[in-house]
């Protein structure tokens, strides 16, 4: 991901983004060429490793072999920039369109689980992340334990390995300041993916 310095953020800013995100993008280049599939993860304690589960129907992981390279994406907020966002224009200050987005790229090494003690502690450690800002929040132990097993025998386990992570806040820090006010103003009434762009762009 190419990002200018104006842009640019620290690993843990770029971690803030993969969790706010909660989902990612996980793409893969096998031997039938590029393919992706759209997850939940849990990022480790250490961040190290990023863990999810897609269904065992998905033909994804069946391209997939222990120790292949993947690329995660992260996004967290998207949302179009017009031109008449910005108050230089009125003085003769030349604009183009543009988007502003907060991203996160992950690269790392997969390896596949099939093991149904793993998918067990996978499933409810992703179910307390999302469920813990819930009141009350659902539990697993709320499902009976026959159904739950067979779920497990629906799904296939991934760890990630990081290797390289990369964050970005295209969030018109490279105009002035006056226009960038109005940017965040003119998308904090837009639609809701646009107000979630102007809650980044706040000081």
């Amino acid at each position: 991901m190419f990002v200018p310095p104006s842009f640019a953020v620290d690993a843990d800013e770029a971690w803030a983004i993969v969790e706010a995100a909660g989902a990612g993008v996980l793409v893969h280049h096998g031997v039938n060429g590029l393919a992706s599939v759209v997850v939940p993860f849990v990022l480790g304690a250490d961040r190290a490793t990023l863990t999810t589960h897609v269904a065992k129907s998905n033909d994804w992981w069946r391209d997939v072999a222990d120790g292949d390279e993947v690329l995660i994406v992260f996004l967290a907020a998207s949302g179009y920039v017009s031109p008449s966002y910005y108050p230089s224009r009125l003085t003769g200050t030349p604009h183009v369109p543009t988007w502003n987005y907060v991203a996160t790229e992950v690269h790392g090494t997969v390896q596949v689980h099939h093991d149904r003690e793993w998918l067990a502690a996978q499933t409810r450690a992703l179910t307390d992340q999302f469920e813990a800002s819930r009141t009350p929040p659902w539990s697993v132990d709320e499902t009976a334990a026959d159904y739950l097993d067979r779920q497990y025998g629906g799904i296939v386990g991934l760890t990630v390995t990081v290797t390289a992570l990369t964050g970005k806040t295209k969030l018109s820090q490279n105009r002035t300041e006056s226009d960038r006010q109005f940017v965040r103003q003119s998308l904090a009434a837009g639609s809701g993916s646009e107000k979630v762009v102007a809650e980044w762009m706040k000081p």
